[in-house]
C-alpha cells in the first residue's frame, strides 16, 4: 500500500507529460493551410503529425517528457540531421521545434492555474 501511495506522483507526472505531448500532436495536426517540411518534402498538417506518432513510437523510453519529445521526435530527421520546418499560410516559415517549444509553453500557461489548485477531498 505505501508503495502505491509513493508512486502516485510519479504516475501523475507521467499523465500530464503524456497529456502534453497528445496536446502538442494534435497542435500539428490541427493547422490550416501549413505545410510541414522534412528532408526536402512536403507534408500536410496530417502526415506530419502522424510521423511524429510513429516517431514517438520507435522512440520509446528515451521519451519522458515533452522536451523529450520535442527533441527527439519534432525537431529534425534522426537520419539526414536536417531540421524540420513548417510553413504557415501566410508564407512565415518556422523550424518545427521553435512552433512546438511555443505550444507547450502556452499549454503550461493555461494549465500552471489548476496546479496551484488543491484537490476537493
Amino acid at each position: 500500500m505505501l508503495f502505491a501511495l509513493l508512486a502516485l506522483p510519479a504516475f501523475a507526472q507521467q499523465d500530464a507529460e503524456q497529456q502534453k505531448i497528445a496536446y502538442l500532436i494534435d497542435s500539428v495536426a490541427t493547422l490550416q493551410g501549413a505545410t510541414f517540411i522534412r528532408n526536402g518534402t512536403e507534408y500536410d498538417a496530417k502526415h506530419a503529425a502522424d510521423h511524429m506518432r510513429l516517431k514517438l513510437r520507435f522512440a520509446g523510453s528515451r521519451v519522458k517528457t515533452a522536451e523529450d519529445f520535442i527533441t527527439y521526435c519534432g525537431t529534425g530527421s534522426s537520419i539526414s540531421g536536417i531540421k524540420y520546418t513548417i510553413r504557415f499560410r501566410d508564407g512565415r516559415v518556422v523550424d518545427s521545434a521553435t512552433f512546438l517549444l511555443g505550444k507547450l509553453a502556452e499549454y503550461e500557461i493555461g494549465h500552471e492555474d489548476h496546479a496551484l489548485i488543491p484537490p476537493v477531498h
